[in-house]
């Protein structure tokens, strides 16, 4: 079995639902590695874990990217310069992200076609997740260390509320 999401809780701030949009990423991209390493899995296990990693990486990740630089960067900007400069990277390492990003979406999109194709895409699944887990290894690690403590320790209730509705209003459209 190459892994399935379990049913989500509903968070109580911001942090909370940035927290669980991470742990997403992390089972996606581990989802996508067991995609590429995958030698005894049945062609409908493969075309599905390619489907869904292809369904998330396409819809649900561009969304975690607005949340971050549409929701909180404006309302953390020239607070605290530590946490200007990791804004900044935040942004820049988005950017970072399209290329794997695109190679890894382009060869889950031909495997949940064709999963018979996974001898020639494996190692192009493979090599993808692996850059990104590097890419995001760091990028996760600083935003969950700086940028997230100061959305708790800088924005008020009702900032934070706001940052809620903004993120759910996101998802329901």
């Amino acid at each position: 079995m190459l892994g399935k999401i379990g049913k989500p809780v509903t968070p109580a701030d911001a942090v909370a639902l940035l927290l669980e949009c991470h742990g997403r990423i992390r089972f996606f991209l581990a989802m996508a590695r067991r995609v590429g390493e995958a030698t005894d899995e049945s062609a409908e296990t493969v075309s599905d874990a390619s489907v869904q990693v292809h369904r998330y990486f396409t819809l649900a990740l561009p969304l975690h990217a607005r949340d971050e630089e549409e929701s909180i960067l404006p309302r953390l900007r020239g607070r605290d310069q530590l946490v200007d400069a990791q804004l900044d990277a935040m942004v820049r390492e988005h950017q970072e992200h399209h290329q794997p990003l695109g190679r890894l979406v382009e060869a889950c999109a031909a495997l949940g076609a064709d999963p018979g194709r996974h001898a020639l895409l494996a190692s192009s699944v493979l090599h993808a997740a692996t850059e990104l887990e590097r890419h995001f290894l760091d990028h996760l690690a600083r935003e969950e260390e700086v940028i997230f403590p100061a959305v708790r320790r800088l924005l008020d209730g009702a900032t934070d509320a706001s940052v809620v509705k903004e993120i759910r209003l996101r998802r329901s459209t």
